[in-house]
């Protein structure tokens, strides 16, 4: 068995090739290390300032089923931070924060317009449109364009994902997709799409659950979903 990650010596730690601590640690920021970390190689400058604006841009979106999830989960067992921060991720599917891998796949496909047409189509939701609060556009989207712009991040990726916008239209675009599409345009895999917003959202689980700690409302959560269900005898 091989790992080409990190090996453990008695008097030093190796991460891809590297000296963690007469080399890594004090030089490089988070972001950069997770760039290393997921690739094998540093960043350039552009992906180091793209991969801490996506992470940035997707960690935190109020009290969505993730957050819920961790909440209800620390409120039923207070001593297990690890455990709540694992029901919150476990719900990085295709429908919430999981969508950024659906929207590399879509562009990637031979033609993405027709692709999005036939989903259409057959009556299906295309990844990275629609929004249930951000109408007519989603604010996060619109900064990232607007970054790469600024930056000369124009990658066929992005291009797409623009025409892709014009034929959905009035449907917005949402936040995952342009993440898909810097990405790949910035030359990640599309099976490491999905690790941003995972990672990204951890972070923000953490400080959910700090607030949960400090001022619960995990089970008035738990109450209120009670409540709004009516049951069928």
């Amino acid at each position: 068995m091989k790992t080409q990650i990190s090996q453990a010596y008695p008097d030093r730690v190796e991460v891809r090739g590297r000296d963690l601590t007469g080399d890594l640690m004090g030089r490089l920021t988070f972001t950069e290390y997770f760039h290393l970390l997921l690739t094998g190689e540093e960043p350039t400058e552009e992906q180091r300032f793209f991969l801490d604006l996506l992470l940035v841009s997707i960690a935190e979106h109020g009290l969505m089923p993730t957050n819920v999830a961790a909440r209800m989960t620390l409120a039923a067992d207070p001593g297990s931070l690890q455990g709540a921060v694992a029901a919150g991720i476990l719900g990085a599917g295709p429908v919430v924060l999981g969508t950024a891998e659906e929207c590399a796949r879509l562009l990637q496909e031979p033609y993405p317009i027709v692709a999005a047409r036939r989903i259409r189509e057959a009556g299906g939701k295309v990844p990275g449109f629609g929004h249930p609060v951000h109408k007519p556009v989603d604010p996060r989207t619109e900064r990232i364009l607007e970054l790469a712009d600024e930056h000369g991040l124009q990658g066929p990726h992005l291009a797409i994902a623009r025409s892709l916008r014009d034929e959905l239209a009035p449907l917005t675009m949402n936040v995952s997709m342009p993440i898909a599409a810097v990405l790949l345009d910035l030359g990640y895999p599309v099976d490491s799409v999905k690790a941003v917003p995972i990672l990204a959202r951890t972070a923000s689980l953490l400080a959910h659950l700090a607030e949960e700690q400090a001022d619960p409302i995990g089970l008035g959560l738990a109450a209120a979903a009670e409540e709004a269900v009516e049951y069928e005898p």
